[in-house]
């Protein structure tokens, strides 16, 4: 298990030809002048640890927000009580939320946000092991989808920040 979370660590920093997708999205950034905030549940701050290994990220990355538990979601995110119940915190109206709420309390142009079954456990068969949910807020709206990765918890978690910057990526392109 410990081999596991140090492999994917040591994946994700050797895998950073996204090093030049971060980079971009930085620069892009940049130039807007825009801040981005990150709100992570099942990631627990894989999306800001990848976003600042980018040298001079401070100038766009400002904080991010870990809000593995409901609770947390709401105190620190204003996520709606009865949304979490409606909806469940794996959905896309919560990441919606939940990347709303990270904009606003960071001052924020741009917020992404994963909530999401990274395994062994948790899925259901209406949400399955890998299932994640993402929400991006830019100034023009709020864009979420759900995606199904496969693997273990690491190929889970890895896919799922990889994916959510790619698509921040594409959404700052087409501004």
């Amino acid at each position: 298990m410990e081999n596991e979370s140090y492999d994917a660590a040591q994946r994700l920093s050797i895998k950073l030809p996204e090093l030049e997708l971060l980079a971009s999205i930085g620069t892009m950034l940049q130039k807007l002048q825009w801040q981005v905030t990150v709100a992570e549940s099942c990631t627990a701050g894989g999306i800001g640890y990848a976003l600042t290994s980018v040298a001079g990220s401070s100038a766009w990355f400002e904080q991010g927000f870990i809000v593995y538990s409901n609770s947390a979601k709401t105190a620190l995110l204003d996520v709606a009580p009865q949304l979490l119940r409606d909806n469940g915190a794996v959905s896309e109206p919560v990441a919606a939320a939940m990347a709303e709420g990270a904009a606003r309390r960071a001052g924020a142009e741009v917020a992404l946000s994963v909530s999401g079954i990274a395994g062994p456990g948790g899925g259901t068969a209406e949400k399955p092991v890998g299932t994640v949910c993402f929400g991006w807020c830019l100034p023009k709206g709020t864009v979420t989808e759900r995606q199904v990765f496969s693997g273990g918890r690491s190929a889970v978690r890895e896919q799922t920040i990889v994916y959510s910057l790619a698509k921040l990526h594409r959404l700052l392109q087409n501004l």
